[in-house]
């Protein structure tokens, strides 16, 4: 039985997670459970799967997320703010963390998690690109491990040998992450004067957030997943290519040396 702490427990990553974690109960469980600000969201999770922990980052809010724990009867504790969270990923009530929190504010507790040997599941690249090293590091230190569950990365770890710091000697050639193009894709710079935020977040494939939207309507994302891909893989920036693939079927590939690829 594996004791899963999700941190962004309602976010999409978190509520991908829980339905893994929900479909396994004999080998999963959510025993800490954290959300920014989504009180009412985090408390009907608790009610589904009792944890023992559950935080509200936002401190105005663990009154309010106290009190729905008492009316449900539960015997889940409350907590709140960013040293409750960062406790509870190194803490004994979970050998798992996903580490889902969106952007710098989920770094202190990703690195903490690592420094504690916990298995980080990270969706987190902000934290890879601000503090690659740091968290390299800090896993090295706790003897802490990582995957990574964003899904062009996940689809990188899954197509290299388990022992992949050397590319070279594992015969990598390069990795290839694919784009959509995102919803401007063929357009010229001039047509690009006069777009409005509705035009960037009607991505043609995928319903995200506004932020992630923007972002890979600017393909600002793929420039964050480049560096992240040289600090999980070890890998040289001329190793790393990015390829328009305007489908989505493909989420990346591995050239090795002998002409193969897996994707």
């Amino acid at each position: 039985m594996k004791n899963v702490a999700v941190l962004g427990a309602t976010g999409s990553i978190g509520a991908s997670a829980l339905d893994v974690i929900a479909r396994h109960p004999a080998r999963f469980r959510a025993s800490v459970l954290v959300a920014h600000r989504s009180v009412d969201e985090l408390a009907a999770l608790c009610v589904r799967f009792r944890p023992e922990l559950a935080i509200i980052a936002d401190s105005s809010l663990e009154t309010s997320l106290r009190q729905k724990l008492v009316a449900a009867g539960l015997p889940t504790r409350a907590a709140s703010g960013a040293d409750a969270v960062r406790e509870a990923a190194a803490g004994p009530l979970c050998d798992t963390v996903i580490a889902a929190i969106v952007g710098a504010a989920g770094l202190e507790s990703t690195l903490a998690a690592a420094r504690a040997g916990k298995h980080v599941l990270l969706a987190n690249k902000e934290a890879v690109v601000m503090a690659g090293a740091l968290l390299l590091e800090a896993l090295r230190s706790g003897n802490g491990t990582l995957v990574p569950i964003d899904s062009e990365h996940n689809a990188i770890f899954q197509c290299l040998p388990t022992e992949h710091r050397d590319l070279d000697r594992c015969g990598v050639k390069r990795i290839l992450l694919t784009a959509s193009g995102g919803p401007f894709r063929g357009k010229r710079r001039d047509e690009l004067a006069a777009i409005t935020p509705e035009q960037a977040c009607a991505h043609p494939n995928w319903v995200m957030g506004r932020k992630i939207s923007v972002d890979s309507a600017t393909l600002m994302n793929k420039g964050l997943e480049v560096i992240e891909a040289h600090w999980l893989f070890g890998a040289a920036a001329q190793q790393i290519e990015v390829v328009v693939h305007p489908q989505s079927i493909v989420h990346s590939m591995v050239e090795y040396a002998d002409g193969s690829v897996l994707a």
